[in-house]
């Protein structure tokens, strides 16, 4: 075979599976971005085309206080945690790295076994603990679990990352008279965008969709997060599809969106750090 034609026949190859792949991911968002616009009698009868006609009664059911409320919620929890776990993590990662000390390998076992601990199972005593000092029912409290339950994967990409950047960058940086801090604040992390974007990314996603954590750490109903809010909106608007879906569809995109451009952030990161390096 040609090789010329066997190349436009991979290539094609790889289109047609990305074109497959993105038809079979973006399904979900495009149904429910086309029901949000129906009431329930159109909903019923036209399940599967366009809108006759653009109903935007959905979005107004809600956008209603309550619902922001929850919204801001887990804006406030994911952006807390996901700051929270991004320091801590980038820290203990810097001194797994490039730090040498006593028992240093058997505390990096000690937090990557973490990633292996099923956090349902710790349940109860995180009930039992946040009740204890006063943080039972609060967003605080809420950040405290989700911190501890993703430091292990954050510490285990940032080490890996760490490891990969030259010596020569902290020798060079100990010349101009840096100290440790100084070689983690102005060498290191801004070298390392690509791993800090991953972490930000999988830590958000992981926060903004927990469900089991808030529902049994939260009971005020003001204080609820927004899968919580989306449970409830479902009970109140039961017969009521679409807008159940177009409480769905409000609920994603903010994690649409932070991958969306989080993931320009990694590409651009990888290539920035690639020519540093």
């Amino acid at each position: 075979m040609n090789p010329v034609l066997k190349r436009q026949l991979f290539k094609a190859g790889i289109y047609l599976a990305s074109l497959v792949i993105l038809v079979i991911t973006g399904f979900p968002f495009v149904f429910l971005l086309i029901n949000s616009f129906k009431d329930m009698p159109e909903y019923l009868s036209n399940i599967w085309m366009l809108p006759q006609k653009l109903y935007v009664g959905n979005y107004g059911r809600v956008l209603q206080p309550s619902f922001l409320r929850y919204f801001l919620n887990s804006v406030i929890v994911g952006a807390g945690s996901v700051f929270i776990i991004v320091a801590v993590s980038s820290m203990i990662s810097f001194s797994f790295a490039k730090m040498q000390y006593r028992f240093k390998n058997v505390l990096y076992f000690l937090i990557i076994a973490g990633m292996m601990i099923p956090v349902h199972t710790t349940l109860i005593p995180t009930f039992t603990l946040l009740s204890g000092i006063g943080l039972n029912d609060s967003l605080v409290g809420l950040m405290g679990p989700y911190v501890s339950y993703n430091i292990p994967i954050s510490v285990f990409i940032l080490t890996q990352f760490f490891k990969e950047i030259p010596k020569e960058i902290e020798e060079s940086a100990i010349i101009d008279g840096c100290g440790p801090v100084g070689i983690f604040l102005r060498m290191i992390l801004p070298l390392s965008g690509p791993a800090i974007s991953t972490v930000v990314v999988y830590t958000f996603l992981s926060i903004w969709n927990e469900f089991i954590n808030a529902n049994v750490l939260i009971t005020t109903t003001a204080k609820k997060t927004l899968p919580l809010g989306i449970r409830e909106f479902y009970g109140f608007q039961t017969v009521n599809i679409p807008a159940v879906l177009t409480a769905i569809l409000v609920g994603s995109l903010p994690v649409i969106l932070v991958y969306f451009f989080a993931q320009e952030k990694v590409l651009n990161g990888l290539t920035q750090g690639a020519v540093k390096g």
